[in-house]
């Protein structure tokens, strides 16, 4: 259930990120309120996902994953232009995160 959490509070996230491009500096209320709520809805998803998880793990796969969330739905919603290297880098932080989970460290 702690998996569910943790990618709750990644999907909260990251749309949170998106839409605080549309606050126009925190100008536009509706915009605005999807940043202050999915910021919310993050840490509240993160916080049930630390009861089972170790707050390293959680951050680090949180962060990884967000990261690469943040990216793709900006080059879809945006048409942000992602250079090769960028990708290769989102691969890296794939492959970090896929390395974490296979971990036995995880395990408490």
């Amino acid at each position: 259930m702690s998996w569910i959490f943790l990618l709750l509070g990644v999907i909260a996230e990251a749309f949170s990120h998106v839409a605080l491009k549309e606050t126009n500096g925190f100008t536009k209320l509706f915009p605005s309120l999807l940043v202050i709520l999915g910021h919310l809805s993050a840490f509240i998803f993160l916080g049930q996902a630390m009861k089972s998880m170790p707050v390293g793990i959680v951050h680090a796969l949180w962060a990884g994953l967000a990261i690469v969330t943040v990216t793709l739905l900006s080059t879809i919603i945006y048409k942000q232009h992602i250079s090769i290297t960028t990708w290769v880098g989102m691969v890296l932080v794939a492959i970090g995160v896929l390395t974490i989970n296979l971990s036995n460290t995880h395990q408490h």
